[in-house]
């Protein structure tokens, strides 16, 4: 059976869920899910059906037109997509390979639903594991004086490979503001903190020395202000002072990876909506 998720936003007011169920049983659409909210900070309103078209139902060309006065009458934003189609994911990472393997883990096992044309990396470290998942690896290395030639290869690759998504799956390079504005809203990174503690080197060696009782991090869009970007997913993990560094990063890494993964899988579903500074999370 085909089925088609609706993703919708557009500002508050009475009547949008009634008019898009409606516009639904209409074209002899059958619901399967649906969430909504509507955020009264920011008077958006925000909703994601997953549904499959009946016996009676037009084709989609003619489901889109026919979808015109509802999306008119609301202001509405709205995209369609198939629950089939699998999302063209480029993973850019650096030297450590934790995110990445639970990634092209996830990937194989079928838990995410992608594909992954291209692993681009800064270092060559990794070409093994990207060999051993039979995924393409690029190695494109980064000097301040190359850097500008650099991300315009990586910019080519997107374009030829029709990315949809960038993660960044420890990727320790800045990425340029003319770089992230290409791909607005489509680039996931992950921190390995809660944003805004513990920021720059040996994030877990200063969490130590603060004491701390709970360590995280932080999976979230990529916007010109570093690690400032809409969060997504936060994971967390109770420590104490018996802890050391090394056992730190290790757990850290652990749900670097859980925070990340999640994240990836709930964008490639369409349950993420951007919402000014933050996102809104159909989960």
């Amino acid at each position: 059976m085909e089925k088609y998720i609706l993703t919708i936003s557009c500002p508050d007011r009475v009547g949008i869920v009634a008019a898009v169920s409606g516009f639904l049983a209409a074209q002899d659409g059958f619901i399967f899910e649906s969430h909504q909210f509507g955020d009264p900070s920011t008077e958006i309103f925000f909703m994601r059906i997953e549904f499959a078209p009946g016996e009676r139902t037009p084709s989609m060309d003619t489901f889109k037109e026919n979808f015109q006065p509802v999306v008119k009458q609301f202001e509405m934003n709205w995209e369609l997509h198939r629950t089939n189609y699998r999302p063209k994911v480029l993973i850019m990472v650096s030297q450590q390979g934790h995110c990445l393997n639970t990634l092209l883990n996830k990937k194989a096992m079928g838990d995410l639903q992608m594909e992954i044309p291209a692993i681009v990396s800064n270092h060559a470290d990794l070409e093994k594991m990207a060999k051993w998942y039979e995924t393409p690896f690029y190695h494109f290395p980064v000097t301040p004086s190359a850097k500008p030639e650099q991300e315009s290869k990586v910019l080519q690759l997107i374009d030829d490979l029709k990315i949809d998504l960038v993660v960044l799956a420890r990727y320790m390079q800045i990425l340029t503001g003319s770089f992230v504005n290409r791909m607005q809203g489509r680039i996931i990174n992950i921190h390995h903190s809660f944003l805004p503690s513990f920021k720059g080197a040996k994030p877990y060696h200063q969490a130590y020395s603060r004491g701390v009782k709970l360590i995280g991090a932080t999976s979230h869009y990529v916007s010109e202000h570093l690690d400032e970007g809409a969060i997504i997913e936060q994971e967390v993990t109770r420590v104490d002072h018996t802890y050391p560094p090394e056992e730190l990063v290790a757990i850290g890494q652990d749900i670097e990876s859980l925070a990340l993964a999640k994240a990836v899988k709930w964008h490639i579903q369409q349950r993420v909506f951007l919402n000014g500074e933050k996102t809104v999370v159909f989960r």
